[in-house]
């Protein structure tokens, strides 16, 4: 927070086209791992930055900074976001928005809260008027133009879609009831390990894009209340193929 909004003084490198990492990540993983380190020295950690650290059936997955380019920009959409997996089961969720001091936890089996109240997904039943969230891609854009496509048929019949550029906010907004629903494409583990649990223990549902359970490996995703996941799952399904795995 000390640097948000200062992009002149902040060190940034490039990792690929339209992927940037600044010294505040870095600084915010380290503080992270640390901590973490500190009270559970046993368990792996899947970081961005640093990648895998470790083996052992207890893995914490972490985003410091999810949306580093909003962060550069003073866009006040990005989040931290913290996952704990036990033998690939989310076990435990934190995403936590700094700016507006909102702090989205889930726990396997025991309901999602913001702050201190009980969040639950949208009621709503299909398409019609649904708000729902996407991601375009930025940095592998060669699905570019099926996303498109499916772009333009997720437009038909609902209210909008909006790309506001933290996934992790996006899958708690989900959870929240904010967004109906959410869908995007090329995704990394760190981006959603802990928005999943999330929506899912707010009553959702979080399933790759054929309505199955391989996200972990496809790395594309589609999450919403019941009725509005499957309304997008059918709206998606015809544009999966060789070029596009579930």
């Amino acid at each position: 927070m000390r640097l948000y909004g200062r992009a002149d003084s902040i060190q940034v490198a490039s990792k690929g086209r339209n992927d940037f990492v600044t010294e505040v990540d870095r600084a915010a993983e380290a503080a992270i791992i640390d901590e973490l380190r500190g009270k559970f020295p046993s368990h792996a950690i899947l970081a961005e930055e640093s990648g895998s650290q470790g083996r052992d059936d207890y893995e914490w997955i972490i985003d410091p900074i999810d949306g580093t380019t909003n962060y550069l920009h003073g866009f006040p959409q990005w989040s931290i976001s913290i996952g704990l997996r036990y033998r690939g089961q989310m076990q435990q969720a934190v995403v936590y928005d700094p700016l507006h001091e909102e702090l989205f936890t889930a726990s396997r089996g025991r309901g999602a809260l913001l702050n201190d109240r009980r969040i639950r997904v949208s009621n709503r039943r299909d398409l019609a008027g649904a708000l729902i969230g996407t991601g375009i891609p930025f940095r592998d854009q060669g699905n570019l133009d099926v996303y498109l496509a499916m772009l333009r048929a997720m437009i038909e019949d609902t209210a909008g879609i909006r790309r506001p550029g933290s996934a992790a906010l996006d899958f708690a907004y989900v959870a929240a009831g904010r967004l109906d629903g959410f869908w995007e494409l090329s995704l990394s583990p760190w981006d959603f390990a802990a928005g999943l649990l999330l929506v899912t223990e707010a009553g959702g549902t979080v399933t790759d894009l054929a309505g199955g359970d391989r996200y972990f490996e496809t790395l594309n995703l589609v999450a919403g209340g019941l009725k509005v996941h499957r309304a997008m799952v059918e709206r998606l399904r015809p544009f999966l193929g060789p070029k596009l795995p579930a």
